[in-house]
């Protein structure tokens, strides 16, 4: 940017660019920053290429001198070997011609052509002159003048079709920039100049595809002078499209597939020939012939790819007729048979591409009835009823609201009246089965997909609905789904439409799943907005209609309507008891609602969501079972329990059903009660987290047949994903089904392996012998003769004896199979149950760490943390660790809001704190004592805040003796859970602890039990002596007597190796503090030690132990020696010099060529000059070494090249030289 701003204010503040005179021997001198911008159209950055194109013209529009070596520049750079050059200089050529109108262009074409003449050109620099040519053509083209020289015009075109031959290297760019040229020519100018010069490529159009391409742009530019007069006597024909060229379209756009099919994009030929079919009304011919029975017959392959984008793009060129035909043609079922295939891993999908067509189509397009077409014509796509496009199929976003009732409308019909024989099924060989075609599956399959689409609908936020369709849609799904009608009723209009086929168990089923699915997406639905007259931004309120109201209000309402409904019966699970539930539940709702009404509250609005949910529920399951076994606990108790500890029970119970809007309910009631939350109620919470299996059994209720269905359906709630997966992945049933046969049997050979490794069942054996026994089948020992063989009778019951005992063995091991099989499913119920009930945890702990209950939250998570981290933990645990470790350490150990009122637990605290401590000592994985550890520096920060019930020293020195115990036993165990990073964290956070154990750190300085602990201690030394808290602390004589104690430690260190880095730095930290406090200690004795201690241990070894080390001798003001520099005696070396080995990679002397030398057998120059002759080939042996260096690669050994005059000198005196020896010779 410099650059460019410096040459457009004037040639003055470029330095050097000033014309004046110039030096006679640098007549073609250039400025240096001129040529620098040469350089930089080179650059691979486009910035960079693009601000040196406007330098270059600023500059030349001031120094008109410089022009004619410029264009000799650029011209000669239109065949750089850098690809990114060349569109550089010739962006660069253009600018010039066009900032420079006197330039002629058909010199400049000229000189192009001279240059870049593929006659005369080398061989190997043919490829480079035809994109010379190229860009030159490009660039003239870009200079904008081309127009207005039609000679140029014309001579641009003739070499651009000498250069199309050349499609090795060029591929289709000289077509490309023809058809440029052609999208600025005026009709005029093209008929009388550029027709007759295009006439052979026109004539031609079906001889390659970039031919056909340019007669296409030609007749969509110039229409009225390619017209069918002018066009059949130039093909013979007045149409492209014509029955007679449909076997050379076919074939030459297979061509076209084929090209693009690494591109993943639709050519622009095939775009070009859909808008002619619609021009000469031949899409008809051109989509049957050409594309149906052309390219779809192919394989599946590129082909059939280059249709289906054909399908995409025509969406806004067609008419709706067409629309409705292409839609239900073969290109619709072949993009069906894809889907189904593409699903398989390693497949390619054209699905995103096609979404993306679909998608720019509805959001284009303004026509209603269009939109709906489309729409409705995708999801008529089907397999086995299902249709193909997945439920939350986003396209519809750009659906114009009486588009989206249309097709709401439509797929309400379609629930009501299923009309199979209006879908465009598809199906392959695998999927026809009998069981699976029948009529009431499709239609199952069909309703299924409905219901999941029209909750999709409604969770879509970027598409506008009214509030009427989607309350007709809650409403809808609501009665299919629980309640079914006798007769008609007046009041709900949903019972006037009858159903042609009738509601399948399955099928209410889905739709209960579908609705639940509906409520959660209710509860995070923005407001719909008014009047948008304030133009201040506020925040949109979820779950509300436009007047206020919860949207789950009016779908309890419509259900109590419907209950109150004669000819409306509910589901067989709203039984009586039930029934007195739901009223008693109404009693409640309307209570709340008049409180409401008074005062709005979030407590009381949490509540009555919570009971309008609740209610909803009961349709689904009976959950008063549920609460009453799940709330057992409140019949132990001798007293009332309070209401919190009651609610706490009921939303236990509510988190065990799978329903991610139940759990955010949950989440917001809690957290509406949380500051009345009392011990009872958050006991009862961590009760359900205690880690022993038997405790947590009998606190859950798993209320389904089936532990598996509970993450099913809740997933299907989250999104309904799954309806897709299973309409796209029908056709390969049989191939899941047959492996998961196959995975069954091979699981029961491995166990039936297992069985026979832990031994054979006793009781089986028994049996056995048994049957054989009474069969005589056995044979004895006293049975010396063989026996006769038993008769077929005797075989017969035999067999059915010995089958009876194998079933009934085969029935037993199932038996256990089963029964483990339904082990590990409570445990993954158990375990998702634990991680809700965590999110109860980690509401208290976020709204209420301040308050001394929390405290009682930290033994029962440290208990789950060190369950989940056992050795023999599943990997279903990780997810329940990870919770509660983030709980633990993010949410309660570093909140910056504790508990500063522990009031009269603070004796509570020690012993806790104790506990802990001797429970981190009793551990071994050092990861679970962590948050062991973490948890005792919480207590000591609850501890320290909190007002002292004891002394003030007292709580310190309790405190002070448990991390002493502690420390000692880091230092004294050799597989120590602690670690060191523990005791840094205790020491920089509690500075007054860390005083109280510096004398046990300073004393294991010696006494560790292992190098490591020693060298430990010398580490926490350290540090607690650089922290400046410890300094006030120990500030006077303790500081004094401090470093007395570390110094005498240190002299009492043995030389080892291992620790000596600790030790060093800590005597640079002592040392330091004594010389700048100027401390009265006698260092003398440290100082012989430290002498003596490099020569029994060599530091020459590792470079931060040797600079430590002298970095401690120069406070004593000792310096570290310097080596000594001896010169090396190159007489010695060249004696003992090692023989140079032989490189890699590189031939052997005897395996190079040599050159061969003309000898003189001239006896009189031998005689005369024999030891100029020795020096001469002395010079030519060191010359040949120099060249072979100069091959070499980086890593090898560097030789300094010779001067290149005097190279030429020696050529010149060994020329002298063959002269004489001639002449003397003849002489």
């Amino acid at each position: 940017m410099e650059m460019s701003e410096q040459s457009a204010e004037g040639p003055e503040l470029v330095p050097g660019l000033v014309p004046g005179p110039t030096r006679p021997a640098a007549a073609f001198h250039q400025n240096r920053v001129f040529l620098d911008l040469f350089w930089d159209l080179t650059k691979p950055e486009q910035e960079v290429r693009l601000r040196a194109v406007d330098s270059l013209v600023q500059y030349l529009q001031s120094n008109n001198k410089e022009l004619e070596y410029t264009l000799k520049r650029l011209v000669d750079g239109l065949s750089h070997s850098r690809e990114t050059a060349r569109p550089a200089f010739s962006l660069a050529l253009g600018q010039v011609l066009s900032a420079f109108k006197d330039l002629s262009l058909l010199q400049t074409l000229d000189r192009i052509r001279v240059k870049y003449n593929l006659l005369t050109v080398k061989k190997k620099l043919q490829r480079n002159a035809m994109f010379g040519s190229l860009f030159g053509v490009l660039a003239l083209h870009q200079s904008g003048r081309l127009t207005q020289e039609p000679q140029v015009m014309v001579a641009c075109v003739q070499l651009l079709q000498s250069l199309t031959p050349h499609r090795q290297h060029l591929k289709d760019l000289p077509t490309k920039t023809m058809m440029d040229i052609l999208n600025q020519v005026s009709p005029g100018v093209f008929e009388q100049v550029l027709f007759s010069a295009l006439q052979s490529d026109l004539s031609t159009p079906f001889r390659t595809p970039e031919q056909l391409h340019l007669l296409l742009v030609a007749l969509q530019r110039f229409p009225h002078t390619l017209k069918p007069k002018k066009l059949k006597k130039l093909l013979g024909f007045s149409t492209i499209i014509h029955q007679d060229n449909v076997p050379r379209l076919t074939e030459l756009l297979k061509t076209v597939a084929n090209s693009v099919k690494k591109e993943h994009v639709l050519p622009p030929v095939m775009l070009d020939l859909l808008k002619l079919s619609l021009r000469e009304d031949s899409f008809q011919l051109f989509w049957t012939k050409v594309i149906s029975e052309g390219l779809l017959k192919e394989p599946p392959g590129p082909s059939h790819y280059l249709s289906f984008r054909v399908l995409g793009a025509a969406l806004p060129l067609l008419s709706d007729t067409q629309l409705q035909d292409v839609l239900k043609g073969d290109v619709m079922r072949q993009y069906g048979l894809h889907l189904l295939s593409s699903q398989k891993p390693g497949r390619f999908q054209l699905a995103p591409e096609m979404e993306v067509y679909v998608s720019s189509f509805l959001q284009g397009c303004k026509d209603v009835d269009r939109q709906l077409i489309v729409v409705k014509g995708f999801s008529s796509l089907c397999n086995q009823g299902c249709p193909m496009v997945p439920p939350s199929w986003r396209v519809v976003q750009h659906l114009h609201s009486p588009a989206l009732q249309a097709y709401t409308s439509w797929l309400l019909d379609m629930f009501l009246r299923p009309q199979l024989h209006l879908l465009l099924d598809v199906s392959t060989k695998k999927s026809l089965n009998p069981l699976n075609s029948s009529s009431s599956t499709l239609v199952h399959r069909l309703r299924k997909w409905i219901g999941a689409r029209l909750v999709a609908l409604v969770d879509n936020q970027q598409l506008k609905k009214e509030e009427a369709m989607v309350l007709q849609v809650s409403r809808f799904l609501l009665f299919h789904a629980f309640f079914s009608s006798t007769a008609v009723c007046a009041e709900v209009p949903e019972s006037r439409e009858e159903l042609s086929v009738p509601l399948q168990e399955d099928t209410r089923a889905a739709l209960a799943n579908s609705f639940f699915s509906l409520l959660l997406s209710l509860h995070h639905l923005p407001q719909e907005q008014g009047s948008e007259e304030d133009g201040a931004p506020h925040k949109r309120l979820l779950g509300v209609r436009a007047d206020g109201s919860m949207w789950i209000c009016h779908i309890f309402d419509f259900a109590q309507m419907l209950l109150q409904q004669q000819h409306v019966e509910p589901g067989p699970a709203f039984g009586p008891t039930v029934r007195d539930t739901w009223d008693s539940l109404l009693l409640s709702v309307s209570g709340l609602r008049k409180k409401m009404k008074k005062a709005q509250s979030p407590e009381n609005k949490a509540f009555l969501q919570l009971f309008l949910l609740v209610g909803l529920y009961l349709f689904k399951v009976c959950l008063c079972s549920v609460q009453t076994h799940l709330c057992m606990h409140t019949h132990t108790h001798t007293y009332e329990p309070a209401w919190v500890e009651v609610l706490v029970e009921v939303l236990l119970s509510l988190l065990s059903q799978p329903s991610r809007h139940m759990r955010q309910v949950c989440k917001m009631v809690f957290s509406s009660v949380c500051p009345h939350v009392t011990q009872p109620a958050l006991s009862a919470i961590l009760k359900v987290l205690e880690p022993e299996p038997d405790d947590a059994d009998s606190g859950l209720l798993i209320t389904d047949d089936d532990p598996g269905l509970n993450r099913e359906e809740e997933e299907e709630e989250e999104g309904d994903e799954g309806t897709q997966e299973e309409g796209l992945g029908s056709d390969d049933e049989d191939d899941e089904e047959e492996g998961e046969e196959d995975g069954d049997t091979t699981d029961d050979e491995d166990e039936d392996d297992e069985e026979l490794q832990e031994g054979v069942d006793p009781e089986f054996r028994l049996r056995l012998m048994k049957v054989l026994e009474q069969q005589n089948a056995l044979a004895k020992e006293e049975d010396s003769s063989g026996d006769e063989d038993l008769g077929d009778e005797d075989m017969m019951k035999l067999d059915q004896s010995l089958a009876a005992v194998f079933s009934e063995q085969k029935k037993k091991t199932q038996a256990k199979k089963d029964e483990k099989s339904k082990l590990k499913k409570e445990k993954l119920l158990i375990r998702d149950f634990k991680i809700k009930v965590l999110d109860l945890v980690e509401v208290y702990v976020s709204r209420q760490c301040g308050t001394p209950l929390v405290l009682s939250l930290v033994q029962p998570l440290l208990t789950l943390i060190e369950r989940c981290m056992g050795s023999d933990r599943e990997l279903h645990e990780q997810d329940l660790l990870r919770r509660t470790a983030d709980i633990l350490r993010n949410k309660l150990f570093r909140a910056k809001v504790y508990c500063r009122s522990v009031e009269d637990r603070t004796q509570e605290l020690h012993d806790l704190l104790e506990t802990l401590l001797n429970k981190v000592l009793k551990l071994h994985d050092s990861s679970v004592a962590l948050y062991y550890f973490s948890a005792c520096l919480y207590l000591v920060k609850v501890l320290r805040g909190a007002p002292a019930s004891k002394g003030p020293g007292e709580d310190t020195a309790d405190m002070s003796s448990l991390f002493k115990g502690a420390l000692s036993s880091f230092f004294s165990r050799r597989k120590s859970p602690l670690t060191t990073h523990m005791f840094s964290d205790l020491f920089t956070r509690f500075p007054v602890l860390c005083v109280d154990l510096l004398d046990t750190a300073v004393q294991n300085i010696t006494t560790g039990v292992r190098e490591h602990q020693r060298g430990q201690a010398c580490v926490l030394v350290q540090q607690a002596l650089q922290s400046r808290e410890v300094q006030l602390l120990l500030a006077g004589d303790p500081w004094t007597q401090l470093c007395t104690r570390v110094t005498s430690q240190l002299l009492m260190q043995k030389a080892l190796k291992d620790k000596l880095q600790q030790v060093l730095e800590l005597c640079q930290c002592v040392l330091g503090h004594v010389h700048r406090q100027k401390l009265p200690l006698s260092l003398e004795p440290l100082q012989t030690s430290l002498q003596e201690l490099s020569s029994t241990i060599s530091l020459n070894r590792t470079g931060r132990l040797e600079d430590t080390y002298w970095a401690v001798m120069k406070k004593f003001g000792v310096l570290k020696p310097k080596a000594e520099k001896i010169k090396p005696n190159l007489a010695d070396d060249s004696k003992t010099a090692p023989k140079r080995k032989k490189k890699k990679g590189f031939l052997p002397e005897t395996k190079k060529r040599k050159k061969r030398k003309v000898l003189e057998t001239s006896d009189s120059t031998a005689n005369i000059q024999p030891e100029k002759a020795q020096k001469q080939t002395n010079k030519e042996s060191k010359k040949d070494f120099k060249k072979k260096a100069k091959k070499r690669p980086a890593g090898a050994a560097h030789v300094q090249d010779s001067p290149a005059k005097k190279s030429k000198f020696l050529q010149k005196k060994k020329k002298k030289e063959k002269g004489k020896a001639q002449g003397q010779t003849q002489a």
